[in-house]
């Protein structure tokens, strides 16, 4: 058993090592928004932004403010208000009335064969006349300047799609940390520096920020294309890089900024939506990670008082290399550095949150999301 812990130490250190190295090489790669100066009015091309509503009332004025003061010349805000059973119709409709450049689409119904955001979003796009459409969600607030940097970066760079990595604002130690290693590990099945080389199959997508060419959204089918993915975000980039066309990602923490969860319970209830979906709904994927989780995120702590001798340190040095990892995606995300002492809670709630999703969408034959049931064989059904 010595043995068998002492090679399992080793080959979490490598494993380690080899994703630090990554991960630090291709993080050099990406671009800061900030570093992007931004378009003038007379270079500002057409831009729609797109923003779906369902029962948003606690941040959807704050939020659409922001939006709205990113208007340039020839700039729209169009907010679709999915059937919300809060307040949220009459904020929108009194801030249309207040602001000629806000429209406001209401949904009475939902069509079949559609889930409410990326209907709310496809309707959206529909009504929208930009030449570049931007879709983002209603709690995310953006700094003054945001579009117009994206929009350059978007030109200047030839992309056809330009998506952007959010600071994400949630409260108390367990969630916080939650973030930044779920951000990690969203950033070790992406590679979001390699989205940007066409020879590459990997893609990015993030549902805070969406930019993308009206026509190449029209190409690669629309949201039509998506209409029962709870991924849709990742699934449109996927779409864009699937047809050949360019994409990339910024670092936009200091820039854009989304309230996910507020508590460790909503955050298990909001993830269920897609916690199954992220691996295709396939229990293979479930169960790999699981074990990954298991073995090399939490294994590597208890083995620091758990072993001894060789084995001891190769797993200090695991833990080390773990702190490092977190440490660089917690500054960008401004949370204490040391919160990374509590990865293994993290993880196992990591664990937890997609057993959670995974057993609810099988015993369920489908997931809830805002109200609205929809069936496991159709969520299935629609591959990309």
């Amino acid at each position: 058993m010595e043995q068998v812990l002492f090679w399992l130490g080793a080959a979490t250190v490598l494993f380690f090592a080899a994703v630090t190295v990554e991960v630090v090489a291709g993080g050099r790669k990406l671009v800061f928004l900030r570093d992007v100066a931004p378009l003038g009015d007379e270079e500002m091309p057409a831009v729609s932004i797109v923003v779906p509503a369902r029962n948003e009332e606690r941040g959807v004025e704050r939020a659409l403010r922001s939006v709205l003061a990113q208007r340039g010349p020839r700039t729209e805000v169009i907010v679709v208000e999915d059937r919300s059973e809060d307040a949220t119709g009459a904020i929108l409709d009194r801030m249309a009335a207040e602001d000629a450049g806000l429209r406001v689409v209401h949904v009475t119904e939902l069509p079949p064969g559609w889930l409410g955001k990326n209907h709310a979003l496809w309707l959206g796009a529909q009504a929208a006349a930009g030449e570049l459409l931007l879709f983002t969600d209603a709690d995310v607030v953006m700094a003054p300047g945001t579009v117009r940097r994206a929009a350059a970066y978007l030109a200047r760079g030839g992309f056809d799609h330009v998506t952007m990595g959010p600071r994400v604002d949630m409260p108390g130690w367990v969630l916080k940390t939650f973030g930044i290693v779920f951000g990690l590990m969203f950033t070790l099945f992406t590679r979001p520096w390699k989205a940007r080389d066409p020879r590459s199959r990997h893609f990015v997508g993030v549902g805070a920020f969406n930019l993308v060419r009206a026509e190449v959204y029209r190409a690669i089918g629309t949201h039509r294309a998506i209409a029962m993915r709870p991924d849709d975000d990742m699934k449109l980039g996927k779409l864009v890089k699937k047809h050949g066309f360019r994409q990339d990602l910024l670092i936009g923490a200091d820039a854009v900024s989304v309230e996910w969860y507020h508590s460790v319970r909503e955050a298990v209830l909001g993830l269920r939506k897609n916690g199954f979906a992220g691996v295709d709904y396939r229990i293979s994927l479930v169960l790999l990670a699981t074990v990954t989780q298991l073995v090399f995120f939490v294994w590597p702590w208890i083995a620091v008082f758990a072993t001894g001798g060789a084995t001891r340190v190769l797993c200090a040095l695991a833990v080390g290399l773990m702190l490092f990892l977190f440490a660089g995606l917690a500054r960008q995300q401004k949370v204490p550095a040391w919160y990374g002492v509590f990865w293994p809670v993290a993880s196992l709630l990591f664990v937890y949150v997609t057993w959670n999703a995974t057993l609810y969408a099988l015993v369920h034959r489908g997931i809830e999301w805002r109200g609205t049931h929809y069936p496991l064989d159709q969520l299935r059904a629609n591959r990309v």
